[in-house]
């Protein structure tokens, strides 16, 4: 039975991940810290096993969503690979750092921060980005209707942003994307689908590097993580498909509130348990 919720769960957290950019162990972690709460099979779980776990799913739900926007031929793989260089070795500071918390302590913290990514969602949808000079590093893309896109950052600025959110998605398991997408939106004006799809490769690169100390360190149920994969993987295509084909603003309103429940309840679970 525990195995079949995995597989659920996986697939789930692969769909919603890979809509809209953000790899889903924002679904992933707080499920298994839920369920590690409640008198069932998985009360031996962790918060450094939950991020652990979901690390390792992210790789194949990255590399899923990945395959999938690349016949979409949405995916900047220059900038994936110029952010990496700072979300790389910051998803292996965070990993690290994820040894210090106590369960209460990081309970409450991941609750505040899944808060924060739902603030993050409501600006990427009300605040339309400030015209700018493109300098750096200069992109373009073609939309599906023929309409060109150009968008642009330095190059060092971007690295340097990219090490905090890899920090962080490594700190937390959630693969990062939940911050690099309104990044990519709001600060060097990517389009929303170029962001999406560049953030799950980015994603996919981090978690690799993120979920290694977490493997050595032995915060990987593998059982769990097996169950979890083929759910995650199918899920990613999944959601790359309704990125392509359907407007992605009610599942974004919805997610959002999902956050803010998930959020107050792991703040609640971190203050009074």
């Amino acid at each position: 039975m525990e195995y079949l919720i995995l597989i659920i769960l996986g697939f789930i957290a692969g769909t919603i991940g890979s809509l809209v950019g953000l790899g889903g162990g924002i679904v992933i972690v707080p499920s298994l810290l839920f369920l590690a709460g409640l008198p069932t099979l998985f009360d031996h779980v962790t918060p450094q096993m939950a991020v652990g776990t979901s690390l390792v799913v992210i790789i194949f739900t990255g590399l899923s969503s990945t395959l999938a926007y690349m016949k979409y031929k949405t995916v900047d793989y220059k900038s994936g690979l110029i952010f990496f260089i700072g979300s790389g070795p910051g998803s292996i500071a965070g990993a690290h750092v994820s040894t210090y918390f106590s369960s209460d302590s990081f309970s409450l913290w991941f609750g505040i921060f899944m808060i924060l990514i739902s603030l993050s969602l409501m600006i990427k949808k009300r605040v339309k980005p400030a015209e700018k000079k493109h300098t750096g590093v200069i992109r373009t893309f073609t939309g599906d209707e023929g309409q060109e896109y150009t968008y642009s950052y330095h190059p060092l600025a971007g690295i340097a942003i990219a090490f905090f959110v890899g920090f962080l998605g490594g700190l937390f398991g959630i693969g990062g994307g939940s911050l690099m997408v309104p990044a990519m939106i709001l600060l060097f004006l990517f389009p929303t689908r170029v962001a999406v799809a560049t953030s799950m490769f980015i994603i996919f690169l981090s978690s690799v590097a993120g979920s290694a100390g977490h493997v050595i360190a032995g915060h990987v149920n593998w059982l769990y993580a097996l169950a979890l994969i083929p759910g995650a993987w199918f899920g990613g295509q999944l959601g790359a498909y309704i990125n392509k084909k359907m407007q992605t603003k009610t599942i974004v309103l919805i997610m959002r509130f999902v956050l803010i429940i998930i959020g107050i309840r792991l703040i609640y679970q971190g203050v009074f348990s």
